[in-house]
């Protein structure tokens, strides 16, 4: 598939809510947060509001083309026991369905690797399902496998 030549990665604005909301939901819908295990309305609310909030550590890039928002990537800086700089989690990155395989989720990984760069950070990581085979081969080329495996346990 051609890459998108018009496509630019941007920080997230408030007159984007209206599509950025419906890439949101289809991120959350992708990982299983839909219908009756969506997320609260109110965390929806939290985390855009966050993006705009200095004292937050919490920001987000669009890929947009001709006014089109096509892509979304939500990344967080944190403390670090092994860095002195603050490490950039890449926790939410999603591509709309006709634009995937076409540039647009690795411009917002370099876009965060650029945000990163910009903080000082020493390194950007994240994380993904074992299953999400399409997407980890794009990863595979940009990144490294760390060989790490999550747990977690909900409180």
């Amino acid at each position: 598939m051609a890459a998108l030549t018009g496509l630019s990665i941007r920080l997230v604005e408030r007159r984007d809510y209206d599509q950025w909301l419906p890439l949101w939901d289809g991120y959350n819908a992708f990982y299983g947060r839909s219908g009756a295990t969506a997320l609260a309305p109110a965390i929806t609310a939290t985390t855009w509001t966050r993006f705009f909030d200095d004292s937050e550590p919490v920001h987000g890039l669009i890929a947009e083309e001709n006014g089109v928002i096509l892509g979304l990537a939500h990344y967080l800086f944190h403390r670090s026991t092994t860095a002195i700089g603050l490490n950039c989690y890449l926790q939410d990155l999603f591509t709309h369905a006709p634009a995937r395989g076409k540039g647009v989720g690795s411009a917002l990984i370099n876009g965060v690797y650029e945000q990163a760069k910009l903080a000082g950070s020493p390194r950007v990581y994240w994380q993904t399902k074992a299953t999400n085979a399409t997407a980890r081969r794009l990863y595979d080329t940009i990144a490294e496998n760390s060989g790490f495996v999550v747990y977690r346990k909900l409180l």
